[in-house]
């Protein structure tokens, strides 16, 4: 399907597209950033492997459970607190954003494996710990923020699309660092891992900084199908990424039942690559119809002569003269600029228009998203961070622990992507609520921990951790879309990671308050009142390790999804209208007379809906 068009072409397409003048056109077009923001985010999401170097952190540093929780809050905190981030690109191009993303991973994860490695001069401290940790870890939001928001900027029109894509290829980016450590590094070395994650994603970034960017609006063509539709570039891309993850999930569990050499991770790492670079066919094909529409317009285009009439100058009456003369204004006082910022603060403007940061602040639909975003994916990143002590209690095996971190990821993708699309889908068509999604996909969520509470019968924790792994997964892209649409686009790169903030809040809380509370009681239960009984064994064994704990998440989980109807109710008018009308005005608006029709890019429209949509808000 992606390659059609060259054998239906013949030579003539192949002299088209090998070309210096193609390449350009394509290194230069917002597909091609697209494709750049996919890789860059397919080797930034490292905070969820953070399950399988876990447990080497407790065994060569001696840390108790309460201690690798606190490192998981301090990972969370770091990858979900972009404001920093936000406020960089507020002011500053995407490859700037990139660029400090990709300096504070490497000086992260490079000092996490010099620990683990025993290169310091003694062990760091906890604390010491908890800083390399969020640093790397904060590389991720400033990697999501120069790529997500320059793609939901570029195609707004199609933002469910768009995040459920792009944070779809996040949630396999730990499946796809551990395919390529095998590969590399051979597995079996928790520490070699770390150093991959150390330099990888960096590169990456340092490759594609100037290629993302945010490109001027332009008009589509009318005849452009919808999302869903057939022939949309982004169900092209869709059915690569579905492939991507086939691929993962097939090799994890043949690598699961089989023992493989270096050379056949090499082959399999090689399969991997090739989906991973499969999507740039698709922007060569996008390019290439561009190019074709744009020498059809152009043939077919009429010359046209305009006139302009010269206006008829109006005399201006004679200025009245005064003997006395008017005062100067009087500067306004610190009084009057306080009361004018807090009326402007508290009364916002309508759903769907550009908030500003203190009116999103204050904004009472801000307040249910963070609630339920605290209870939801508080929950969900509590199981994801505890899956290795989680299936080490229950009495699985190190590989099926393995197992459970990698099926997390690729059920990760997948919420993403259905999310995002279906959500997108539902919503053009039906009308329903991204908010309503929202509350669904928690209730789904209690399933996962409900089945961690019992943990019976022998297999549950696979059930488990595909729930947990798709509901985790699901939030983020319908959490940045409410975003999005509620508050506008003016001010998204802070407002997008002022919702994260949730995340690291509720795993605090689920996590570090209670379950590492409860593991480490139960654990001292086990080995007699006190953890440094039995040769200071911290493993707690059985069920009880994390029964009240993922009670107590469920509980949370159920109230965070009561609170979001709060929020269906609320915007039940505006997800009723168009909300994406203002996004094609907006585009017919920079048309100019003279241009054919091809907006201010001169490119014609793409062919689904996906393509050619204005990138950002005229104040944007």
């Amino acid at each position: 399907m992606v390659f059609a068009f060259v054998s239906g072409g013949g030579s003539g397409v192949a002299a088209d597209v090998l070309t210096a003048r193609f390449a350009r056109q394509v290194l230069s077009g917002r597909w091609f950033t697209l494709f750049a923001c996919l890789l860059i985010l397919s080797a930034s999401g490292a905070t969820y492997a953070f399950g399988i170097y876990s447990r080497a952190l407790r065994s060569s540093l001696g840390y108790d459970q309460r201690a690798v929780a606190t490192l998981a809050f301090f990972k969370d905190l770091g990858s979900n607190v972009g404001v920093p981030a936000g406020l960089l690109n507020e002011v500053a191009p995407p490859w700037a954003v990139l660029a400090v993303g990709a300096a504070m991973n490497l000086a992260g994860y490079l000092m996490v494996y010099l620990s683990l490695a025993g290169r310091v001069a003694r062990p760091p401290p906890v604390w010491l710990m908890c800083a390399y940790v969020c640093a790397g870890a904060n590389s991720q939001a400033f990697a999501g923020t120069g790529a997500l928001v320059t793609c939901v900027r570029n195609f707004p029109e199609t933002r469910g699309a768009v995040l459920g894509l792009l944070k779809g290829y996040v949630g396999l980016s730990s499946a796809i660092l551990a395919q390529v450590y095998l590969a590399l590094y051979g597995g079996g070395d928790a520490r070699s891992l770390v150093l991959l994650i150390a330099w990888l994603p960096a590169a990456v970034s340092v490759v594609f900084l100037g290629t993302v960017r945010v490109m001027p609006p332009y008009r589509q063509r009318q005849s452009a199908s919808r999302v869903g539709g057939g022939g949309d570039v982004f169900f092209c891309l869709l059915y690569i990424s579905i492939a991507l993850a086939t691929y993962i999930l097939v090799m994890i569990v043949v690598q699961r039942q089989a023992s493989f050499s270096r050379a056949a991770y090499a082959a399999s790492a090689t399969g991997l690559l090739v989906l991973l670079f499969l999507p740039l066919a698709v922007v060569v094909k996008q390019e290439y119809r561009i190019k074709k529409e744009l020498e059809e317009s152009l043939r077919a285009a009429p010359t046209t002569v305009t006139v302009v009439e010269k206006p008829t100058a109006v005399p201006m009456s004679e200025p009245v003269s005064t003997d006395t003369p008017l005062p100067p204004p009087r500067p306004p006082s610190s009084y009057s600029c306080l009361t004018d910022f807090l009326k402007h603060t508290f009364n916002p403007p309508a759903h769907g228009e550009d908030y500003s940061i203190p009116q999103a602040l204050v904004s009472v639909d801000m307040l249910i998203l963070f609630l339920t975003i605290t209870c939801g994916a508080g929950g969900t990143l509590t199981a994801i961070d505890n899956m290795g002590q989680i299936g080490q209690s229950l009495g699985y095996p190190t590989k099926s622990v393995d197992a459970f971190v990698s099926l997390i990821s690729v059920w990760n993708y997948a919420g993403r992507v259905t999310a995002g699309y279906v959500s997108e889908a539902l919503l053009s068509r039906y009308r329903f609520p991204r908010p309503l999604a929202l509350t669904l996909v928690l209730l789904l969520s209690c399933a996962g921990h409900l089945l961690i509470t019992f943990g019976a019968p022998r297999g549950t924790l696979y059930a488990a951790s595909v729930l947990i792994g798709f509901c985790f997964g699901a939030q983020w892209p319908l959490l940045y879309a409410v975003i999005s649409e509620l508050f506008g686009l003016k001010r998204y790169p802070t407002l997008y990671n002022l919702g994260a903030v949730a995340s690291p809040v509720g795993a605090y809380v689920l996590n570090v308050r209670v379950a590492g509370r409860f593991y480490d009681s139960e654990a001292a239960r086990q080995h007699g009142g006190s953890l440094a009984a039995a040769g200071g064994d911290k493993t707690c064994v059985g069920v009880e390790c994390f029964r009240r704990s993922f009670l107590i998440i469920t509980a949370a989980t159920v109230a965070g999804a009561l609170v979001s109807l709060v929020l269906v109710w609320r915007t039940r008018e505006f997800y009723r209208g168009d909300i994406y009308a203002k996004f094609r005005d907006a585009a017919l608006t920079e048309e100019s007379p003279g241009d054919s029709g091809l907006g201010v890019e001169q490119r014609p429209g793409q062919a689904g809906r996906g393509g050619g949509v204005n990138g950002r808000q005229r104040d944007g």
